[in-house]
């Protein structure tokens, strides 16, 4: 005779075994945004953001040294990155938070006027740190529009739009640590406009970046960090392809992704490397940077 007992510990065992699945596949689906896409968790990302130059006038060109034969040879190049529009500033916003915000010139932006999420903001709001490293601001917050002593000018530095960024987030490049541990988990840096290569030449944005962030950049091969040199756009002349390379520890040395990628995915990209599980502006639709992680 079977023992009618023994079936509602079967029953049990089985409903189990069974939520235990179901608990697996359902973290499996709600992991992190690294997990989902594949990309690392670094503790620092650094970006650069230089000025009007082609793709064609910095990859491949002897006037670049330290770009071609050291970052992009020891890191990853996108070779179909792109601006999206012109002039500068609208491309600060849009690689910034997603949206031009409505901006379609140079000019100075009112501060605090634009109340939008956007990259500094859902780091706070998630509990991680920001900070953007000002070559020429006058001083720590400072929220002049220009500094012609210091060859500055607002207009590159898209944070002092936003009423949800605090002024006191945007340092000078003096103030970039050498204790690079103490780095926010995502910092901008802007030179000034000599040092960007919009008023100098290739070489003295290259040298610059060698000279300010070569040490970081070294450090962070073997310290979970990475650098990223990108900029706001093209000359004019080439279709708003742009230089962009990644360098770092997770970074596959001597990769290089075709994939058509514009700011858009750039900010998304640092969105999910950060860990933050909100997106903003074009940045909720568009694709992570993906095919040069190791």
């Amino acid at each position: 005779m079977t023992n009618t007992r023994k079936r509602p510990r079967r029953k049990l065992i089985a409903l189990a075994a069974s939520l235990a699945v179901a608990t697996a596949s359902l973290a499996l689906w709600t992991g992190n945004a690294q997990a989902v896409v594949g990309l690392p968790t670094p503790d620092h990302v650094v970006v650069v953001v230089m000025e009007n130059h082609a793709y064609s006038q910095v990859i491949g060109s002897s006037s670049a040294p330290y770009i071609n034969n050291t970052l992009k040879a020891g890191g990853a190049n996108l070779t179909q990155s792109f601006g999206i529009t012109h002039p500068s500033e609208p491309n600060y916003y849009q690689l910034f938070s997603g949206s031009n915000q409505g901006r379609t010139d140079d000019s100075c932006v009112s501060v605090g006027s634009i109340s939008a999420a956007n990259l500094g903001s859902e780091l706070i709001a998630a509990g991680k740190t920001w900070g953007s490293y000002n070559e020429g601001l006058p001083s720590q917050g400072s929220t002049v529009c220009s500094n012609s002593a210091g060859k500055y000018a607002q207009k590159h530095n898209p944070w002092f739009g936003f009423s949800n960024v605090p002024t006191n987030t945007a340092y000078t490049m003096t103030q970039f640590p050498t204790d690079y541990t103490t780095l926010p988990k995502v910092s901008f840096v802007v030179p000034n406009l000599c040092n960007d290569m919009h008023d100098c030449s290739v070489t003295t944005g290259d040298t610059w970046i060698q000279n300010k962030l070569g040490a970081y950049a070294t450090w962070a091969q073997t310290h979970n960090s990475i650098l990223v040199v990108t900029f706001d756009e093209d000359n004019k002349s080439s279709g708003n392809k742009i230089p962009t390379v990644f360098y770092g520890q997770h970074v596959t040395p001597g990769s290089s992704s075709g994939t058509t990628y514009n700011h858009y995915n750039m900010l998304r990209t640092l969105e999910d490397l950060a860990g933050l599980t909100t997106h903003a502006g074009n940045a909720a639709s568009a694709s992570d940077i993906t095919g040069i992680w190791n």
